[in-house]
């Protein structure tokens, strides 16, 4: 293990960025997702593969899920070209192309929104159908695919502060695909 991934697995032990009990413990593969997008089209998860992805599962009409959307964006835009690929993906009770359309045009995300159903996220998440979570859930996956961070059920401080995120995504930008 290089001394960076040390530094990096040690902060966020550190910090509480693993996930609680009844979670899939993190670090893990990413699983697949199918994502709906409000043009029709459908984004496999798989596709961003080399990217370090950011994924913000949310609600629409959430306040705090617009706040840090807003974060998202502008680290989207400031580290965009390095190699992030943030997503939004809503789960609203009947969320739809148009609320995500609507949600994205409100803010002016510079990212792309997609929607699932919540059984999908639930189970992208590990989580059972009866446990209870806070939104937005958060999940930061490297550049192998690879989730290096995730929000715990109750939430996580650290992983929405535009600083801490910050310096997470630069360290895993600055770890290379292979090997």
């Amino acid at each position: 293990m290089s001394i960076s991934r040390l530094i990096v697995l040690t902060v966020l032990l550190s910090l509480g960025v693993f996930p609680a009990s009844g979670t899939e413990p993190v670090p893990r593969k990413s699983p697949d997702l199918v994502i709906a997008q409000p043009s029709g089209r459908q984004k496999r998860l798989s596709t961003l593969k080399g990217k370090v992805v950011m994924i913000e599962f949310l609600v629409t009409k959430c306040p705090h899920c617009l706040r840090v959307a807003q974060t998202i964006s502008k680290l989207q835009w400031e580290m965009g070209s390095r190699g992030l690929q943030c997503f939004g993906i809503a789960f609203d009770s009947g969320v739809n192309a148009k609320m995500v359309t609507d949600f994205t045009r409100q803010l002016a995300i510079t990212y792309p929104v997609g929607y699932v159903s919540s059984d999908k996220v639930d189970s992208y998440l590990g989580r059972s159908g009866t446990e209870r979570f806070r939104v937005p859930q958060l999940v930061v996956i490297d550049r192998k695919g690879v989730i290096r961070a995730q929000s715990s059920p109750v939430g996580e401080k650290n992983l929405e502060g535009e600083k801490y995120l910050r310096n997470l995504i630069d360290s895993l930008l600055k770890e290379s695909a292979g090997g």
